[in-house]
């Protein structure tokens, strides 16, 4: 009873950081698991994708109403993201764990790298004023399809880019549970010129179908464990459902800074038990 209320609340937690930043709440529940739980790591990235799923599921209707997210750019990247999702999960089994905990670790690091060596210009796109400006001094250019996605005054740029790097996402979804966003919100953010706020809606809008992609190659593998991932998910849930309703509060400087700090602290944690072996 104790531990089950405990993974109800470490996945609210999860979840409510997963939808401020896009993640999916996986960065933090494949870790909460292992680390903290003592499951083995493949069986918690079945269950993470669970979580992932009722994170998008809570969050995205929100984003949707507010119009904040991208659909049609969400849509077009989650073509390819769903595809390197079932790639991912038919090899899932075939690796290591060890090697599995440390590809984690790597990826974190790697992404929480970027977002902090990403430029103050980048930041400064995300305010009306900035985007607005911006607009006016483009070159009078005809614009794709796929730029005219957004009426917010920034265009989406490096598609082939964004294709590659989608589904690259939806391939680690699947061996890591962590439902591609902390890929794709720098991908759409730092590649694209997508804002943040929008790049971080879009993401939590395309992860549940990315993890579910994956979800079903691991149930059929009877990867999932139901007792862990029914309390884990409904705190997830719940925690989604808050954390979703105030992220148009929260300043994107300390969203920013918040991401880099729990990504290389996840980061280190996933390093050392690849290296000293599963718990």
């Amino acid at each position: 009873m104790i531990v089950g209320l405990l993974m109800v609340g470490g996945g609210a937690a999860a979840g409510a950081f997963g939808s401020l930043l896009g993640l999916g709440g996986g960065v933090l529940i494949v870790p909460l698991l292992t680390l903290g739980f003592g499951l083995p790591l493949r069986e918690a990235v079945g269950v993470s994708l669970i979580c992932v799923i009722m994170t998008s599921s809570a969050a995205a209707g929100v984003y949707l109403e507010r119009h904040v997210a991208n659909l049609r750019l969400g849509m077009t990247l989650e073509l390819f993201t769903a595809i390197g999702a079932l790639v991912g999960g038919s090899i899932a089994f075939l690796l290591d764990e060890r090697l599995l905990s440390l590809l984690f670790g790597v990826l974190l690091l790697y992404v929480a790298a970027t977002m902090a060596r990403a430029r103050t210009a980048e930041t400064i796109r995300d305010t009306p004023a900035a985007t607005d400006v911006e607009a006016v001094a483009r070159p009078a250019t005809t614009p794709s399809a796929l730029e005219r996605l957004s009426g917010d005054g920034y265009r989406v740029r490096n598609l082939g880019r964004g294709v590659v790097g989608a589904t690259g996402a939806g391939v680690a979804s699947a061996l890591l549970g962590i439902g591609g966003g902390i890929i794709k919100v720098p991908l759409m953010h730092l590649s694209m010129g997508v804002p943040l706020r929008i790049a971080t809606a879009t993401s939590n809008m395309m992860i549940g179908i990315t993890a579910a992609a994956s979800a079903v190659i691991y149930v059929i593998r009877g990867g999932i464990d139901p007792y862990v991932a029914g309390p884990t998910a409904i705190g997830v849930f719940l925690g989604a459902t808050v954390g979703s309703r105030l992220a148009h509060r929260v300043d994107l400087r300390y969203l920013r800074l918040l991401f880099i700090v729990v990504l290389v602290y996840t980061a280190i944690q996933m390093l050392l038990q690849g290296i000293k072996g599963a718990p």
